[in-house]
């Protein structure tokens, strides 16, 4: 399933290579371009880490696989 994160770690990049792309094609020089684009793709983490961070699941939540087997079988010996 895709994420919040996933979508933030595709946009990384693009926001990096495509601003820039975008503004040198359109004359604005490319020691400007590379900047904008990183504060733009920096911006994008920084909301992802700190405005809608990741959440601590609380000690109680069931987790989503079981913590045994629920077989009663001898764990076999690989040596």
């Amino acid at each position: 399933m895709i994420d919040y994160y996933d979508y933030v770690l595709g946009f990384v990049p693009l926001a990096l290579v495509g601003i820039t792309a975008v503004l040198s094609a359109i004359g604005v020089d490319t020691l400007l371009a590379v900047p904008v684009g990183a504060t733009v793709a920096g911006l994008a983490v920084g909301h992802a880490l700190f405005v809608n961070g990741p959440v601590v699941r609380p000690a109680d939540a069931p987790d989503d696989a079981p913590a045994r087997s629920s077989t009663r079988q001898t764990p076999i010996n690989a040596d």
